[in-house]
């Protein structure tokens, strides 16, 4: 059974989303120390973003009932800040993301309606999101906003 869970409800995925997080967009490690390093300094942001208003971080999961294992499948974020040109735009729709091998089962959409959700529970009337992929988020409801100098894509929600 698929479920979204805020990740303050699911510390023990935390880990493997910081793994993940750091495989998918962090800068490459020249050690095994300094790749743990990263997870453990991942791991302390969102655990002390955990009260900002301005922060979430929702994650996908299939329980299996009869043996009790949870799996996940992604997760999705609100961040307060998550664009140097436009730093006076918040909230920022932030790191979907999908594991491989569950990608093309309508997962991202599934994350995408929870994150509107949990923004528009939380009073934001829009949220931002950068991206330099081409007619993805179009088809969420994003609208355009600008092209950003570093190539990248501006967009919006709106949430009212």
């Amino acid at each position: 059974m698929l479920k979204i869970y805020n990740i303050k409800d699911k510390k023990e995925f935390l880990k493997e989303i910081c793994i993940l997080t750091q495989n998918e967009w962090g800068s490459k490690c020249n050690s095994e120390e300094e790749f743990n390093k990263k997870i453990a300094k991942k791991m302390n942001k969102i655990l002390n973003s955990l009260d900002n208003p301005y922060y979430c971080k929702l994650i996908l999961v299939n329980e299996n009932e009869s043996d009790k294992n949870s799996m996940l499948i992604g997760f999705i974020s609100i961040f307060p800040n998550d664009c140097e040109e436009r730093k006076e735009l918040t909230p920022w729709y932030a790191t979907m993301f999908v594991k491989k091998e569950f990608r093309g089962n309508g997962y991202s959409k599934i994350l995408n309606n929870a994150i509107l959700k949990e923004a528009k529970k939380r009073g934001f009337r829009k949220i931002y999101l950068k991206t330099d992929l081409d007619g993805y988020y179009e088809k969420f409801g994003a609208k355009f906003i600008e092209k950003l100098e570093n190539g990248e894509k501006l967009y919006y929600f709106d949430l009212v």
